[in-house]
């Protein structure tokens, strides 16, 4: 079996998963993308509703942000020869009772994770939004606040940049961190102008 079609038929498996089925208030429907010579690598946390019912990642006002932080268009960003997007959980969580979307469900980075990313040689950039995914890839070495991770991105470079997560709802914390849009959005620019 070629190595591309090893990574098409382990993409069918992670989308045909029901492994947290019973959890899923939406049911299972695994969201990512990638093709073997993709040399960057987005890690989220979980799709939301709207990306639940469309099947596409980043397909909301995040996505617009981030695309903007990028400098890449859509075409550009969803084109997964060049950008895979892995989230640390494949399917929408749920809600929590106090409000926002629950945490990945715990099962998907262990069971897929190691292989996908052994299908995918090129990643030069891995870009980590949200403490799950900087524990899973930074361990110890990611500070216990995500904000003083992401301060401290030089020190991931250049395999991974820990980023802030471009919700709209962190208006008030880029209004805090103004390093964020001064330094780190630049030296993302030119990573991804590189890369791509």
């Amino acid at each position: 079996m070629s190595r591309t079609t090893k990574l098409d038929a382990l993409l069918a498996e992670v989308r045909a998963c029901t492994l947290c089925a019973e959890h899923l208030p939406l049911g299972p429907r695994p969201v990512l993308r990638a093709k073997r010579s993709a040399r960057i690598l987005i890690i989220g946390q979980a799709p939301g509703t709207k990306v639940h019912a469309t099947g596409i990642p980043w397909d909301d006002p995040s996505g617009d942000r981030l695309r903007e932080w990028m400098g890449v268009n859509r075409e550009t960003f969803y084109d997964e020869s060049r950008i895979a997007i892995i989230p640390m959980g494949f399917c929408y969580p749920g809600r929590l009772p106090r409000g926002g979307d629950a945490p990945p469900r715990p099962e998907c980075a262990p069971a897929w994770h190691a292989r996908l990313l052994k299908e995918l040689p090129k990643i030069e950039l891995t870009l980590l939004f949200g403490q799950y995914a900087l524990a899973h890839y930074l361990g110890d070495r990611a500070h216990k606040r995500l904000m003083d991770t992401v301060q401290h991105w030089r020190d991931y470079a250049p395999e991974f940049m820990p980023m802030p997560h471009p919700s709209p709802r962190n208006r008030l914390l880029l209004r805090k961190n103004p390093w964020v849009e001064a330094e780190l959005v630049p030296e993302l620019r030119r990573r991804v102008c590189e890369l791509l």
